[in-house]
């Protein structure tokens, strides 16, 4: 059964759906994920990117690194090399077109998250998929933003914990023959005292987590990189052909690379499931498209980046062979593969970025398990700090269990999400344009920092609490600029 829905849902529902928002969002917008690609690091390098206001929410940096945290993961590493595996090198040409078309929608889900997000009594913010889901379809869909919170907490809170568990503590198993047991337990430990402090603390430890796993790895590919060079050109055409079945055939042929493409690079960089919104909507910002702008980019660093900085890791590596690929497969490949290149440590290497990855996807989707019960429920501590509870066990069950039907089951589950998150986007493309538009018209005006005036929006439901604007990211206008020139003669 769980066979056929995995089939269904993502040989044929999911990509038809990725590809009506992916290109149809893609082309209504203008291509805003390349027009404003240079803007990604103007934002990023600004002061206020940095700062956070008044009432101490995450700064838009903050939330690009703790959503980085979470599509930065296994799927970085070993997912990548499952899907060369059995759909052969064409699939990470599929896995690109996923991540450049994944730009142009998590654009949309987080301006969209980030404008439809609620303030709540103790300043803070919440949002994601099922408040813009409830907000912006109206009550009549609020049955669509329930099915979504629920499906997330399965999802990510429960069943992608486990997952990443087991992965990382397979692999300190095998570089260092630490028990699955005991690495098990002190993942637990780490992650419990993280997550009682909330989203806050997750946010410090990303902080500082995510440059040093995301920038290591990269460099290591770099060198990797650096010793093949005459060698790259002849992979990149191999990737290339055998996407379009000009090479024989690999891994399950054409069909096969397409499918795990669109699966790896889906379950890698999560545009179009959701999950990221919920994160980018509790940063502070200005305008709802300067998130929208900023996460874009991290499905950038995701998929274009560190998802191809392993495929090439493999494919240079004299351990890729396709006669023989289905001998290993996973994180050993990737690990066999590294080691290949620069000796026996490689996989020593390839163990700890995995524990780094695979822990900050943990904290990542603890954080959305907790947003998806805030939903329903937001002043009920003692069921919060269950959840928290259940988190640490699962960490430790999920190290020394054999999970194979619950990554068939979190496969479905992910597929639905996809599913409703997907159709929610295309119906609310209009509003999404809209916002889009207000913040291009401001900068035509030359306006360098957009504002969001909810008033503008009211008839979209926007909560006006959640967009008080502090004054140093207001555009001055000319009758303060006056005043203020008052004020310095005066002076």
């Amino acid at each position: 059964m769980l066979d056929f829905l995995n089939d269904l849902l993502w040989g044929k529902v999911l990509i038809a759906l990725l590809i009506a928002v992916g290109i149809g969002f893609t082309l209504a917008s203008r291509f805003v994920q390349f027009r404003y690609f240079g803007r990604m690091f103007r934002i990023l390098s600004a002061s206020q990117a940095f700062r956070k206001d008044k009432h101490g929410h995450l700064s838009s940096f903050q939330a690009l690194l703790l959503s980085v945290a979470g599509r930065v993961g296994g799927g970085n590493i070993a997912g990548v090399a499952v899907a060369i595996t059995l759909g052969g090198p064409g699939a990470i040409f599929w896995m690109w077109m996923v991540g450049l078309m994944g730009m142009a929608t998590s654009y949309l889900e987080c301006t969209l998250a980030q404008a439809y997000k609620q303030a709540e009594p103790d300043g803070t913010y919440r949002g994601g998929p099922a408040y813009y889901i409830a907000k912006g379809l109206g009550p009549n869909w609020k049955w669509l933003a329930s099915l979504y919170s629920i499906l997330l907490l399965l999802t990510f809170g429960f069943g992608f914990t486990a997952l990443q568990s087991y992965a990382v503590a397979t692999s300190i198993e095998d570089a260092f023959g630490v028990s699955v047991f005991y690495s098990g337990i002190g993942l637990a430990m780490v992650v419990g005292l993280i997550i009682f402090g909330g989203v806050k603390r997750i946010a410090k430890v990303s902080e500082v987590l995510v440059p040093v796993m995301a920038g290591g790895y990269i460099l290591i590919a770099l060198v990797v990189l650096g010793m093949n060079l005459d060698r790259i050109p002849d992979v990149f055409m191999l990737i290339v052909k055998s996407a379009f079945g000009l090479e024989p055939a690999i891994g399950g042929g054409i069909g096969a690379a397409i499918m795990m493409g669109v699966k790896r690079g889906l379950f890698s960089n999560e545009a179009g499931l959701g999950s990221a919104p919920n994160v980018a909507a509790v940063a502070y910002v200005p305008h709802p498209a300067n998130q929208g702008i900023v996460q874009s980019f991290s499905v950038f660093i995701d998929t274009l980046i560190i998802c191809s900085a392993t495929a090439f890791i493999i494919l240079l590596s004299g351990v890729y062979d396709p006669a023989s690929i289905g001998d290993i497969g996973g994180v050993a490949l990737t690990q066999a593969s590294l080691a290949d290149h620069v000796g026996e440590w490689g996989r020593s290497f390839v163990s700890v970025a995995l524990l780094l990855f695979g822990f900050s996807t943990i904290l990542y989707n603890y954080y959305l398990g907790e947003n998806s019960i805030n939903f329903f429920k937001t002043d009920n501590q003692n069921l919060f700090n269950g959840f928290r509870v259940a988190i640490i066990g699962l960490v430790c069950w999920g190290a020394t269990t054999d999970l194979g039907t619950v990554f068939a089951f979190a496969d479905v589950t992910m597929g639905l999400l996809a599913v409703a998150n997907l159709i929610a986007l295309i119906m609310l493309i209009k509003p999404g344009l809209r916002i889009m538009r207000d913040f291009d018209d401001q900068i035509s005006a030359g306006i360098k920092q957009p504002v969001f005036d909810a008033s503008k929006f009211a008839d979209m439901n926007v909560d006006p609490a959640a967009w008080e604007i502090e004054l140093e990211d207001r555009q001055p206008t000319a009758a303060n600029c006056q005043q203020r020139q008052r004020a310095d003669t005066l002076i």
